[in-house]
């Protein structure tokens, strides 16, 4: 009986002119995606497999190319300069990384207060450094740190005192985060002040009602409605600093005793395929970078999902 009422209620196979329709609707859906699918195919999927091949053969000087396997990976984990790059990377990130989105953090904050005179000509000029490509934003600042030529040497000629060089080996690191951080606060700030921006008023109303004070309305109600913002701008920071290449580029030419060929994964890869003809090794490094970058990220957003849903 059973299984005779489920005959009975099974629903009835489409009709020749439903399924017409039904493929009909597909293809079209299949037009509005297609040209995106194939740029993403075209400009992601096929330089990463392109790389992934690349990475499994290696260039002999007797035989020529010849397949290695996995044995430039196993290079690429032994290899002193790939890890002393990666720690300058981890050591930049875990230094500039919570002081550049503090800061946005706090221009967001004060903006959204209302108690700021001009706003508006504040936020903009907080966001304009943005708008300066990375390249001319580190010649301004490679301009700037100069001892020779630059502020910096006329600042000691000017007072004849001695200021530390900033493109000296101890400090060069430092004076890289200061770039990005002056590059990308402003666009940070406008991720949380977005996010500010959409927290309904009437929970502050209610806070002011209950004798709220600023801070308490910061702390409970302000950085808790924006936490899936502060998880996406954390995120978007641990990719670029693990994809830190032309600030210290650009710089090399200033200081080459500071910045190495190696100073970055990055511009260690880039050193080896422009410089080393090393393409299949370049091609390992990048793919492990790719691989390490997307775990912490990954581990990053979990982290912060985790602690979303616990509240």
């Amino acid at each position: 009986m059973t299984l005779l009422s489920t005959r009975a209620t099974a629903a009835p196979p489409p009709r020749p002119r439903a399924r017409f329709r039904l493929r009909k609707e597909a293809l079209v859906g299949w037009g509005f995606a297609g040209p995106f699918v194939a740029v993403f195919g075209l400009v992601f999927l096929a330089p990463i497999g392109y790389a992934l091949y690349l990475s499994l053969f290696q260039d002999r000087l007797i035989g020529g190319t010849s397949f290695v396997g996995l044995d430039n990976y196993g290079k690429a984990l032994t290899d002193p300069r790939f890890w002393e790059g990666l720690t300058r990377v981890g050591l930049f990130l875990l230094v500039q990384v919570p002081v550049m989105l503090g800061i946005a953090l706090l221009v967001a904050l004060a903006i959204d207060s209302g108690r700021l005179y001009g706003r508006t000509f504040f936020r903009v000029s907080i966001f304009l450094p943005y708008a300066v490509p990375a390249v001319v934003a580190s010649l301004i600042w490679g301009f700037m740190y100069g001892t020779r030529f630059g502020l910096v040497g006329n600042v000691n000629d000017a007072f004849g005192i001695a200021l530390p060089d900033p493109l000296s080996p101890s400090l060069v690191l430092a004076s890289i985060g200061n770039i990005v951080t002056w590059e990308f606060v402003g666009y940070n700030m406008l991720i949380f002040y977005a996010a500010l921006k959409v927290v309904p008023r009437s929970l502050y109303e209610a806070a002011a009602i209950d004798g709220a004070g600023e801070w308490r309305v910061v702390t409970s109600i302000k950085l808790p409605a924006i936490r899936s913002a502060l998880v996406i701008a954390t995120i978007f920071s641990i990719i670029g600093s693990f994809q830190l290449f032309n600030e210290p580029s650009i710089l090399q030419k200033l200081a080459p005793n500071a910045i190495t060929s190696d100073f970055t994964p990055n511009l260690y890869t880039y050193s080896l395929s422009f410089s080393g003809q090393q393409h299949n090794y370049a091609a390992t490094v990048a793919i492990v970078m790719g691989v390490l970058t997307a775990i912490i990220a990954y581990a990053v957003q979990l982290r912060g999902m985790r602690k979303g849903l616990s509240r």
